[in-house]
């Protein structure tokens, strides 16, 4: 097992894996820039090392700097916690190339899975169900009026070296292709510096489901079950539930075994989450995230297992603590993404917080790295806190969650705990009857 393990990030997920070490007898390192000097993952550290100043392309992304940390240090092992470095192969590599063991994937699979075209086909192979589209990038606009014409309309351009919602257009008619195709490429040549796009059919009303796998590198994996990420704003999760409210055992089973089955094939270690668009029975694969995700305590909450620890653990060469015959969910879980912005236009809300009171009682779990006095700074994301709840059902994990918002006080700046209260007053929330266009048609019309 490690002795020192460095957190390459910041905020709660540094926290969470700073509390997961400690808990295991591992000293941790906590990186940080000149901006986060007082942040809570700096003094809850066992170490910290400043890396540089606030521009995360000068500290959170310089790889140079976490490795020398690493040599400082001498830490054996990066978690990279999720964004910054977490999907990036040549940080991997460069780790393998220094004898500093990644805690995540290896540097082939997150290639493979960071490039979409290359993943869709991966999974199309591994027998995983894809939404149907071009079978690569779609060089021109009259390739793709061809391709569109095959599968037909709606349908949506996406950039192949996307993420977070950019480089993605829909087309309703060939009469937008055009327009939409441009848009995508230069989108994704602004945002990536890569303009190739590749087509898929848009479905009318899908939902988000993305399935938790984990694998021990050595050809044994297991599902956790899937989580439900379908409201969105702007393809940016802020409600995520598990299990989903309309999938059903049977299709839980069938389509874990699939993505277990998947990952097992290539050896793939660690946690990775495999998303589909799911409508109307059938499930489409999107993307897989080769990296623990911000939602991943919903899934902890119902299979009482520790994600964080089993990466940790299945990184320093140990096997999985369970199989698949151990994990039995238990209960339904909610997660609320809290960030630091201003309604209705969620503008970034950076500022002191002059009070900070995070909920409690049973069920109730707070991931912040808030305190009162803390300077939340403009340079990173918005994300301050995720307020998880657990309940024997949804209707008592939905009533723990309002009980949770209430008690919450982040006073100082602005937060979006007032949308959480609108929403837990909707029927179609309470139902679970929602697709991953719901709340943006909602916001449209609760903030016209």
């Amino acid at each position: 097992m490690f002795e020192k393990i460095l957190i390459a990030n910041r905020g709660e997920i540094a926290l969470r894996v700073i509390r997961a070490a400690r808990e295991m007898g591992i000293k941790s390192v906590a990186v940080h820039s000149t901006a986060d000097s007082d942040a809570m993952h700096v003094r809850m550290a066992d170490e910290s090392v400043c890396i540089g100043p606030p521009s995360s392309s000068q500290s959170y992304l310089s790889i140079p700097a976490i490795i020398s940390a690493c040599e400082i240090t001498g830490a054996e092992a990066i978690h990279p916690g999720y964004g910054f470095l977490s999907e990036n192969a040549s940080f991997v590599q460069a780790l393998e190339d220094h004898d500093i063991a990644f805690i995540g994937p290896t540097a082939e699979h997150i290639r493979i899975m960071g490039d979409k075209i290359t993943a869709k086909d991966t999974m199309k192979r591994l027998g995983v169900p894809c939404v149907p589209g071009s079978d690569g990038g779609v060089p021109t606009v009259e390739d793709a009026k061809v391709v569109a014409a095959e599968i037909g309309y709606p349908v949506i351009i996406k950039a192949t070296a996307g993420g977070g919602g950019r480089g993605m257009k829909v087309a309703k008619t060939e009469a937008d292709l055009e327009v939409a195709f441009r848009t995508a490429r230069s989108e994704s040549k602004a945002a990536f510096g890569n303009d190739e796009v590749y087509i898929e059919k848009y479905l009318q009303r899908p939902r988000h489901i993305e399935i938790q796998v984990f694998g021990d590198g050595k050809g044994n994996a297991v599902h956790l079950g899937e989580r439900d990420c379908s409201l969105q704003r702007r393809h940016q999760k802020v409600f995520e539930e598990a299990p989903g409210p309309v999938i059903t055992p049977e299709l839980r089973a069938q389509i874990g075994k699939t993505c277990a089955e998947a990952v097992a094939a290539i050896n793939y270690i660690g946690a990775g989450t495999i998303e589909f668009l799911y409508e109307d029975g059938e499930f489409y694969f999107i993307e897989m995230n080769t990296r623990l995700q911000v939602e991943h305590p919903v899934t902890e909450a119902i299979f009482g297992v520790d994600l964080v620890r089993e990466q940790i653990r299945v990184a320093a060469g140990l096997p999985m603590s369970f199989g698949q015959d151990d994990l039995t969910i238990n209960g339904h879980a909610i997660e609320v993404r809290i960030n630091a912005e201003r309604l209705p236009n969620f503008a970034p809300c950076p500022g002191r917080v002059n009070v900070f009171h995070a909920p409690g009682g049973l069920g109730v779990r707070m991931d912040s790295a808030l305190y009162a006095g803390y300077a939340i700074p403009p340079y990173y994301d918005s994300l301050i806190g995720k307020l998880i709840v657990h309940g024997r059902d949804r209707p008592e994990a939905l009533a723990r969650l309002k009980r949770a918002l209430g008690e919450l006080i982040v006073d100082g700046v602005d937060t979006t705990v007032p949308l959480f209260h609108a929403l837990l007053e909707e029927p179609d929330i309470l139902n679970g009857d929602y697709s991953i266009h719901w709340l943006e048609k909602w916001l449209a019309e609760a903030f016209a």
